[in-house]
This record gives structure tokens, C-alpha cells and sequence, in this order.
């Protein structure tokens, strides 16, 4: 199963995409589609309605997963995330793809065991599950691309408040 994560944002939507075999989880691709910050918001929309529709005709995942918003100390900011998570989720559900949903707080949950985890905690997951031989790309880091997806693919075999690597 292919699984798609996808971490919206107005100037940048990271994505993440793994292959789960049984308990085998495997890295496929992760990259992140831009959007021109003088262009209009419904421009800017439309490129990542766009930018992720072409991800999954590229990559054919059967599920996707995304991050729910958070209520930012910005109200403004708040509102334009979640114009631009809207535009993710319309491409994803345009193409026929099941879509979950999940906090930044389960993600770290599932991935690392509990939700204060830190970034580089995330990094040492990536080398392990993905089995790479050198680091992971550079972008993995700071999107929630990867453990979204990866949540969802851990939920279909473990408690969702374990970790899937404890010993990290």
C-alpha cells in the first residue's frame, strides 16, 4: 500500500510517501510544492491544488494523510493555513483517495512514543524504518509529511500510542 502524508502551507506543502508490506514500511518519495509568495491567494491555491494533484498522478498512492490545523496566535495566519489545507485536501479527494487526518500530537505519538518528541528524534526513526543508507533527504526534518503517512500506516497494525520504533 502506498501511502501519501502531506503537511500543508501557504508557501510550502511538504509531501511524503511511503510503501507499507506488512510490517514493512518503505521511502518512496518526499519533496514539497511552492507556491509564489507575490502571486494572489487564489493563485496560490490553485498551485497547491494543482502541485499535489500531480504527486499523486505521478506516484498512484491509495490513501493519503494529512495535518489538522492548529489555532495559531495568529488568527490570520490560522485562516490562510487552513485555505491552504483545503486546496491539499480537494486534490486529494478529486483523485479518489481516502484521506486521514491527524494532530502533530498523535503523529509524534505514533512515531516516537510521545508527543514532545523532538525533530532530531524523527530523523533517527527515518534512518531506521526507511533503512537509508545515507541521511534522509533534507526536508524530512521540518515537514510532517513522512509521520503523517506513516501514522497511518502504523494504525493498521499497533495501538496508536506506541511508538512504532520504541528503542529510538
Amino acid at each position: 500500500m502506498k501511502i501519501l502524508g502531506i503537511d500543508p502551507g501557504l508557501r510550502t506543502t511538504g509531501f511524503g510517501l511511503i510503501h507499507k508490506q506488512g510490517v514493512t514500511l518503505r521511502y518512496i518519495a518526499s519533496g514539497t510544492v511552492k507556491t509564489p509568495s507575490d502571486a494572489s491567494l487564489p493563485l496560490r491555491l490553485k498551485t497547491i491544488f494543482d502541485g499535489v494533484s500531480e504527486i499523486i498522478a505521478r506516484y498512484q498512492p491509495d490513501c493519503a494523510a494529512i495535518e489538522k490545523v492548529f489555532v495559531n496566535v495568529n488568527p490570520q495566519s490560522t485562516l490562510l493555513l487552513g485555505q491552504a489545507r483545503g486546496a491539499a485536501i480537494s486534490a486529494l479527494v478529486a483523485s479518489g483517495l481516502t484521506v486521514h487526518e491527524f494532530t502533530a500530537l498523535q503523529i509524534k505519538q505514533a512515531v516516537v512514543g510521545h508527543g514532545k518528541a523532538q525533530k532530531n528524534r524523527f530523523r533517527k526513526w527515518y534512518n531506521a524504518c526507511c533503512r537509508f543508507r545515507e541521511h534522509p533527504p533534507a526536508m524530512l526534518p521540518t515537514h510532517w509529511a513522512l509521520p503523517s503517512a506513516t501514522r497511518m500506516a502504523s494504525m493498521q497494525y499497533r495501538h496508536w500510542k506506541k511508538p512504532l520504533y520504541s528503542a529510538i
